[in-house]
C-alpha cells in the first residue's frame, strides 16, 4: 500500500475515530488530542499494519490503548498546585548545589592566596589554629586575623553579607580590645 492511500485511508477513518474518543473522553478537545496521537503512532507504525485487514479495527485499537494508557498514567500523577507534597519530599534535586558549589568555587578563587590557603586548612581539613600557625610559620593571631578575613571576603564575594555586617572572630576583637592604645 503506498503512503498517499494510507493516509487517505486514515483521514476517511477520523469523524469515526473522533467519535469513538468522544465516548471515552467525554470532552471535544481531549477527544481531537487522542486521535492526533492515534494518527501518529498509527503513521509511525503504518509498516506494521497488515494490507486487506479492517484500518478502522486497527486504528480504533491504537486509540483505545492510547487512552487507557494515558488514563493510567493520569491517575498515578497528584496534582500539587501550591507545592505541598513537593516540599515533603525528603531528597531535593541536586541542580541547586551544584550552582552553590560553582559559586563558592568561583568566590574561593577571588580570595587572596594567603587567606584562601588558611580557610581551606582550618575549614576543609579542620586543622587546629595551632596547626594551621605551625605549617604556615606564622603566629596564632594571624591565623586567627587571616581566617577571619577570608570568612568576611568570602561572604561578600557571595553576596550574603556586606564587609560592615560581618561578625568578627571574637578572638580577634579580644586581642584588638587588649592592644595597648598609643597616645599621639
Amino acid at each position: 500500500m503506498n503512503e498517499e492511500s494510507f493516509g487517505d485511508q486514515m483521514v476517511a477513518q477520523m469523524p469515526y475515530l473522533r467519535a469513538f474518543a468522544i465516548s471515552l473522553c467525554g470532552s471535544h478537545s481531549l477527544a481531537d488530542d487522542l486521535v492526533q496521537d492515534t494518527l501518529v503512532k498509527a503513521w509511525s507504525h503504518a509498516d506494521s499494519f497488515q494490507p486487506n485487514t479492517n484500518l478502522r479495527a486497527w486504528l480504533v485499537t491504537i486509540l483505545r490503548n492510547t487512552y487507557f494508557s494515558s488514563y493510567r498514567k493520569r491517575s498515578r500523577e497528584v496534582q500539587d498546585s501550591d507545592n505541598l507534597l513537593a516540599q515533603q519530599i525528603p531528597v531535593k534535586g541536586g541542580q541547586e548545589s551544584a550552582l552553590t558549589l560553582a559559586d563558592v568555587q568561583s568566590a574561593l578563587d577571588k580570595l587572596a592566596p594567603e587567606h584562601k590557603e588558611i580557610l581551606l586548612m582550618i575549614g576543609i581539613t579542620e586543622l587546629s589554629y595551632e596547626e594551621a600557625a605551625e605549617i604556615c610559620g606564622v603566629a596564632i593571631g594571624t591565623v586567627k586575623s587571616r581566617l577571619n578575613r577570608a570568612r568576611a571576603k568570602l561572604a561578600e564575594h557571595l553576596g550574603l553579607l556586606t564587609p560592615n555586617d560581618i561578625d568578627t572572630d571574637p578572638t580577634v576583637s579580644d586581642l584588638a580590645a587588649r592592644r595597648p592604645s598609643r597616645a599621639i
